[in-house]
This record gives C-alpha cells, structure tokens and sequence, in this order.
C-alpha cells in the first residue's frame, strides 16, 4: 500500500506552515535562548513547536497576518526591548559596585560546613534591595571555602558582569571577622 502523507495540523485544526527545510514555521512571541528574538519568525521541528513553543505561549502559527502586524510593530517592539535593556544594564552597573558578604559555618582552615550557592547570593542581594533571581547567578560549582569570589551575573544573554561575594565565618565561630 502507498503511504499517504497527512498535513500537520495544529490542536485548532489549522493546518501549520512549513519553512523551506521542511520544519514548521513560526513566530515567536518571546525571546527563546538559543533560538531567537520576539517577533522573528524561526523555523523548527514539529515536537518542539507542538509539545512546547505553542503550548508555553512562547509562538504563535506564523500566518501572513502575524508577519505584517509584526512589520508593522516592530519600531515599537525594538524601543521596549531598548528600553528593557536599558534597565538591565543600570541593574547590571548597580550590581558591579556592589559586593554581597554571607556567612557561613567553617571549620579553623576556612572550609564550609556545606556550600554557598546562587540561591544565598541571590537571598543577600535582595536584602540590598538589588532583585537577581538564582537563575541569573552563574557559578562554576558552589563555593566550599571562606574567601573572595568574583561570580559571573547573567540579566539577558547580551547584559553581563561580574560581582564581588565575600564567604564570611559566621559570628562566634574560629577566624570571625
């Protein structure tokens, strides 16, 4: 019996639009790491925009009339991402002149009792009233000893700098501060 190749439909019985290598066509309503910028219509495979682009709110079917209506928003998509960066980056500046210390158990040679990690420097920023999620913290490893780190703060994938965390004895404990 000959195959018979069926049309791939969306959940709404839309038939989906099919890019020039054979993926499904379209358009991202957010920013996707690695995969591009909001309002850009991309090409990928039909699991990924079935099973996660489309059910996450992340992109839309990529029609004639999604293309123009983002033509025609795109100065204004443009100056709310400059505008969005913009404000990032003074986060970013506040961040760099600014150093977190945390305490943490440690034994007499320095040693920590467990770890810190990006939750506690993202817990010790907020006290600061600077807000960093966990997330945007990037750490080679957690932080086993007492000491100076420099610990990389990622805001947006082209907004990044380095931050001063300070590991401090806890009070009462051998070589307090």
């Amino acid at each position: 019996m000959p195959t018979v190749s069926t049309p791939i439909v969306a959940a709404a019985g839309k038939r989906l639009p099919k890019g020039e290598r054979g993926g499904i066509e379209l358009l991202l309503v957010h920013a996707v790491e690695h995969l591009g910028k909001q309002g850009e219509v991309v090409e990928v495979k039909r699991g990924y925009a079935l099973n996660y682009l489309l059910p996450q709110g992340l992109a839309t079917i990529a029609t004639d009339h999604h293309k123009r209506m983002v033509e025609k928003h795109r100065a204004k998509l443009e100056e709310i991402a400059r505008e969005r960066l913009a404000g990032l980056r003074s986060v970013l500046a506040e961040l760099v002149r600014t150093s977190v210390t945390i305490e943490a158990n440690a034994n007499d040679e320095g040693h920590l009792y467990g770890s810190v990690g990006a939750a506690e420097i993202s817990r010790s920023l907020k006290q600061q009233d600077l807000s960093v999620a966990a997330d945007q913290i990037v750490l080679q490893g957690p932080l086993k000893e007492v000491g100076l780190y420099t610990v990389k703060v990622r805001l947006a994938p082209e907004v990044e700098g380095d931050l001063k965390v300070w590991v401090v004895p806890s009070s009462g404990e051998a070589g307090s501060k």
